[in-house]
């Protein structure tokens, strides 16, 4: 028969000095496909037992382990719930304090197979908005870009830069109307098609040349027609 190894244990823990059933210890034992037959599983004021066979036909194992708790706990107002993936226990805490254990275990020692659960796991003065707020799913902010810095707020969850060859049109405009008079160049735009060239009603005439040279090669059809008057 082989030796019994121990299973991977993972904890968080939830504290209160006021509620009691704000004040647990989140106990998974990481270990699918357990045998329900053959499990075994104590549960006192200061410790906790396990063992198991665990494994599929033809290869399972035995695991267990126990540990002493840091502090005293409530059996009778504790849960649990097994299933194909793990062994899952909420453990009621018996002294009310707003304090966080500083370790689950009785004694200072390391115990590799016991881990910190980080999908529970939440900092101590966090709690009250934890309880309050959903579940980060790693996307929060990306919907149509609302998570950017204020000055992007105009893009529009990307919509917006459909309307950015409108603004190389305008750019083209500074570069056009470098030097020339603007009654011309109006005229000029007018006999080539109107306002169009304007980058839509929006648009409107740059405040200096230096849009206009970031943007030269981008102009409309009718701001080139303008070129020949430059010389």
């Amino acid at each position: 028969m082989s030796a019994k190894t121990h299973p991977e244990v993972l904890w968080a823990q939830r504290s209160s000095e006021s509620e009691e059933e704000k004040n647990n210890l989140l106990v998974t034992v990481n270990l699918p496909d357990i045998d329900e037959s053959t499990l075994k599983y104590d549960l006192t004021s200061t410790s906790i037992s396990f063992s198991a066979k665990a494994g599929t036909e033809g290869n399972t194992r035995e695991y267990e382990f126990k540990l002493d708790f840091f502090n005293e706990v409530i059996p009778e107002n504790s849960s649990k719930r097994l299933t194909n993936r793990s062994f899952y226990l909420v453990i009621r805490k018996k002294e009310l304090a707003i304090e966080y254990w500083p370790r689950i275990t009785k004694d200072k020692v390391k115990t590799p197979f016991i881990k910190t659960d980080f999908s529970k796991w939440v900092d101590e003065d966090e709690q009250d908005e934890q309880a309050n707020e959903p579940a980060d799913d790693g996307m929060e902010g990306m919907g149509g870009m609302g998570g950017m810095p204020p000055g992007m707020g105009g893009m529009g969850g990307m919509g917006g830069m459909g309307g950015m060859g409108g603004m190389g049109g305008m750019g083209g405009m500074g570069g056009g109307a470098d030097g020339m008079d603007f009654e011309k160049l109006m005229a000029q735009m007018n006999a080539g098609g109107g306002m169009g060239g304007m980058g839509g009603p929006s648009g409107g005439m740059p405040d200096d040349d230096d849009e206009g040279d970031d943007s030269d090669d981008d102009g409309p059809p009718p701001l080139e027609s303008a070129e020949p008057a430059k010389k």
